[in-house]
């Protein structure tokens, strides 16, 4: 099923479910006012929801038109945001940047950080920026909601947990981090809000192009008006979905509506090299960060700019047959 979050002036929304298509949404509020609610009684609420779903897609019940741009973020707060680093192509090429390698224990202990989750934008909401300095940067990534999870869970019993998915647009402040990194404490002013798709979905959505709880499709980042990344979130990723699930879970227990991003989507080239931007054929990137690394590499100079206010991203993923699954984040920066 998919559900989404319109705005009615309220912190966390109203709760509808949406149709495949994305055209029409019916009110779910007399089942669960809220996607947290859903999320914290989720055993009970869940096939209600899903028969809610069935009637919205056999028009047996009233509707809606569905659009994208009244929507919040799935979940417009939450108890927990924790973004991991799934595909290590990205962390490669971003630490090379700061003159870094990746230590080989990144290959079997994801890196993760807890970001602020009081407040998430609104997937066509503007992104602030304070300074253009700051060094702008979109990253697009995939995420998961969970329900309750208990400390120390199995990537096994992990994957369970995994009740809905979106994408995300993780936006991050280049030139900012590497001081607060060398403070020895990680992100804070580095990381500002991110954004979800408009819609999240079940995993059973995906059909056959959810394996290993991976999504075997391309993300789609475009970057004002043009293909900027076609990585496929299938490809070259290092822990799945369950196995950054179960790393959050090891020292403490995860509440409904935790959230856990896969980090940046990022694939090398064919022969393992960091790749091409898809205007000369490659799948392209996810964040401008990878791109100045790539120049950088080439020329010793990278030449593709931060965003500054006016700069667009939008960050979408579609079927096989070429629909939306999610719908879109679409973002203009704008000056503060």
């Amino acid at each position: 099923m998919k559900l989404a979050s319109f705005n009615d002036g309220s912190r966390d929304g109203r709760l509808v479910v949406v149709s495949r298509d994305l055209t029409r949404c019916c009110a779910a509020g007399y089942i669960a006012p809220t996607l947290q609610h859903a999320l914290d009684n989720w055993g009970s609420v869940a096939p209600r929801l899903e028969a809610l779903y069935r009637d919205v897609e056999h028009q047996a019940v009233p509707c809606e038109r569905f659009h994208e741009r009244e929507a919040l973020s799935p979940l417009p707060r939450a108890y927990q945001w924790a973004d991991g680093s799934a595909y290590i192509n990205h962390v490669a090429l971003v630490r090379k940047a700061r003159g870094a390698e990746v230590p080989e224990s990144f290959y079997h202990d994801p890196l993760m950080y807890q970001g602020g989750s009081d407040g998430f934008l609104a997937p066509r909401q503007d992104i602030p920026l304070g300074d253009v300095a700051w060094g702008c940067d979109m990253e697009g990534e995939i995420a998961c909601i969970t329900d309750d999870v208990p400390m120390g869970v199995g990537k096994e019993d992990a994957a369970g947990h995994i009740k809905l998915l979106m994408l995300v647009n993780d936006v991050s402040l280049r030139g900012l981090i590497p001081g607060e990194l060398a403070k020895g404490f990680g992100f804070f002013q580095s990381k500002p809000a991110s954004a979800f798709s408009p819609v999240a979905v079940t995993p059973d959505e995906l059909g056959e192009a959810w394996s290993g709880n991976v999504i075997h499709l391309p993300l789609m980042v475009d970057y004002n008006g043009e293909a900027f990344g076609r990585a496929n979130a299938g490809v070259d990723a290092t822990f799945s979905l369950a196995d950054l699930v179960a790393h959050a879970a090891k020292t403490r227990a995860l509440g409904a509506g935790t959230i856990i991003g896969s980090g940046t989507v990022s694939n090398q080239g064919p022969g393992g090299d960091p790749g091409k931007p898809v205007s000369e054929g490659g799948a392209g990137y996810s964040c401008i960060a990878e791109i100045r690394m790539i120049e950088h590499i080439a020329s010793g100079e990278a030449t593709t700019p931060f965003m500054k206010p006016g700069d667009t991203v939008r960050v979408e993923m579609r079927d096989k047959d070429g629909h939306s699954i999610f719908g879109a984040i679409e973002q203009t920066v704008v000056g503060v």
